[in-house]
């Protein structure tokens, strides 16, 4: 049997892109080597019937409406603004470190001066990375900034990629700003929510299309003979594909590890940070996230960054140095001569951190770009 396209990973990149080009008559297989769709968005119900995110928690955020639109298609949502406490000197401040956080933290007289001195500087709403903080003149703000760093972002990013910030690209600093206002939501777009039925329904509508045959269980390699294509979208890792013949790209991991609790709450709000205490990164509870009002117990989710193992464990997060970007773009460079008919696409096809937004936008916009080709 032969199809437009075969998709590789069920994922949003994968899914959203099948989808897309179902809608405008091409005939789609979409494999995925996990027993699931969804990819690292898959959730489902554990044995006390609370709704669990396989794979780390996923809260949706985008400022994109065509996104928010595309998707409104497979899902109702369920309005859910997302709140996160770090563990900073015993007390729980809010993440990103805002107004709010100093204002706990610092002294009244301190924290007072410090605030007018940030909206002075940057202006009231700003995002300030941490890096660039820490540049200013100012000998207060160079305090505000050190306190920070040192207690909320320096230990955090060394437990989660393994490498201290310094030796990362800037992205990833200024994914975790200093505020400057006392708005102590962990995201300020303007569409948040969570699906209403969970992740895994909502993929499950995406790819019910009479265009899209969906085959899982099944690694790309073990694909049968009679099943072909014209073209293959490949959102798996890309030395992958090639057999990693230049050396393989590096990868961060995390174990979960969930608990079921007896008692009806946790902590207080869905994700409480712990930057600089214990091997865990972070503890989630996942009914905050669900909305379910289950009692009689809750179940907990702690997240511990790992090195990636290949066949022992999971890449979840490409790691962006300069290195490593290199080392990619020999492989987009031996893609173009070797597989002209595979286009490479998603965090791991495009050893890229993508935002659940950005990965529908990135495949929307590639589902156009084929088609006007």
């Amino acid at each position: 049997m032969t199809f437009d396209w075969v998709v590789i990973g069920a994922g949003f990149t994968g899914a959203t892109f099948a989808r897309v080009m179902a809608e405008r008559g091409a005939h789609i297989l979409v494999v995925d080597h996990r027993q699931h769709v969804g990819g690292n968005c898959y959730d489902q119900h554990d044995e006390a019937g609370i709704l669990v995110h396989k794979y780390g928690p996923h809260v949706f955020h985008t400022n994109d409406a065509d996104v928010w639109t595309f998707l409104s298609r497979f899902t109702a949502w369920r309005p859910y603004m997302h709140r996160v406490l770090a563990l900073v000197d015993g007390q729980w401040v809010p993440i990103p470190f805002n107004l709010r956080s100093l204002e706990q933290v610092l002294p009244a007289g301190l924290a007072s001066e410090v605030v007018d001195k940030l909206v002075r500087a940057y202006g009231y709403g700003a995002r300030v990375p941490i890096l660039t903080l820490r540049q200013n003149e100012d000998a207060q703000l160079q305090f505000l900034a050190e306190y920070v760093y040192d207690r909320v972002f320096n230990h955090y990013t060394k437990k989660q990629w393994g490498v201290g910030p310094e030796e990362l690209d800037s992205s990833v600093t200024a994914r975790v700003p200093v505020l400057v206002s006392r708005d102590d939501r962990y995201f300020q777009d303007t569409f948040q929510a969570m699906p209403g039925q969970g992740y895994t329904a909502l993929f499950q509508r995406m790819l019910d299309h009479q265009h899209i045959k969906l085959l899982l269980n099944v690694h790309h390699t073990e694909l049968p003979h009679e099943l072909s294509s014209k073209r293959t979208l490949f959102t798996g890792r890309m030395d992958e594909y090639f057999g990693a013949r230049l050396g393989a790209l590096p990868y961060r991991s995390i174990r979960f590890a969930f608990e079921w609790l007896k008692q009806d709450q946790f902590q207080t709000v869905a994700t409480h940070n712990y930057p600089k205490d214990y091997a865990f990164t972070r503890i989630t509870e996942a009914k905050r996230l669900s909305g379910q009002a289950a009692a009689g117990g809750t179940t907990i989710c702690l997240e511990y960054p790992q090195a990636w193992v290949p066949g022992e464990n999971e890449p979840y997060y490409p790691i962006p140095r300069a290195d490593n970007r290199a080392l990619y773009e020999r492989y987009v460079s031996m893609a173009r001569e070797e597989a002209p008919h595979v286009v490479f696409a998603g965090r791991l096809g495009d050893y890229q951190y993508y935002n659940m937004d950005q990965a529908v936008a990135r495949a929307i916009a590639l589902a156009k770009s084929v088609r006007e080709a």
